[in-house]
């Protein structure tokens, strides 16, 4: 699998930042952007700050032949709406009564796949996460599942159908010079209701952040 097709969209002028990753980088099959998520950073400019992480734990969901997917079957309803749409959009939802979950809506039009963001590693406005998520900034749980992800990122229910090509929350490619993760796969985490769906190697990760959840680990 292959990263971006082209180049980011330029950055708007004034206060230097980050350069959004284009809808081309969406508008691909759910596989290869969990892949290439990999290494981006995920940028969230709110209103108390800017955070960003390097994402280094994502998953792939496929649509209506995946069992474990809320798309499954082509069911179609007023949370999976955005699925359906116009790639590079937020898909954002509560799960277990506590928690928000941000995907990455990828593909056509139409074939709802997407992209859940499971962990970051944090780099900018760190201190601003820490008291989001009440800890100390320097433990690894700060951001390593996505709903601490989301905490600590100020993502909930008003970033749904949030255009990721643009401010405030977007994909950027890494900094020049970064080094490149050692990507390694594993089946995905916590769809054992899924059957045999539940064993596609399709949870992509950094093989050597410490940020990344143990569980399941497989290369």
């Amino acid at each position: 699998m292959g990263g971006p097709p082209e180049r980011p969209a330029p950055a708007r002028r004034g206060r230097r930042r980050a350069a959004a990753l284009p809808r081309s980088f969406y508008a691909r099959d759910v596989l290869e952007v969990a892949r290439d998520c990999i290494g981006a950073l995920l940028v969230h400019e709110g209103p108390e700050g800017t955070v960003s992480g390097r994402i280094v734990e994502a998953e792939a969901y496929r649509g209506p032949e995946d069992r474990a997917a809320h798309s499954f079957g082509g069911r179609r309803t007023p949370r999976t709406e955005v699925m359906f749409g116009t790639p590079g959009h937020a898909y954002v939802f509560f799960v277990y009564g506590m928690h928000w979950h941000v995907n990455l809506v990828t593909g056509a039009p139409g074939q709802p796949q997407a992209v859940l963001l499971r962990a970051v590693e944090p780099l900018q406005g760190v201190e601003l996460m820490a008291r989001r998520r009440r800890m100390d900034a320097r433990r690894r749980e700060l951001t390593n599942g996505p709903g601490k992800l989301c905490q600590a990122f100020g993502i909930d229910r008003a970033l749904y159908g949030a255009d990721l090509c643009q401010p405030p929350l977007y994909l950027a490619p890494p900094p020049p010079g970064s080094p490149a993760p050692r990507v390694a796969t594993s089946p995905r985490i916590g769809v054992d209701y899924a059957g045999e769906w539940r064993e596609r190697p399709w949870r992509f990760f950094d093989a050597d952040s410490p940020y990344v959840l143990r569980a399941r680990r497989r290369s």
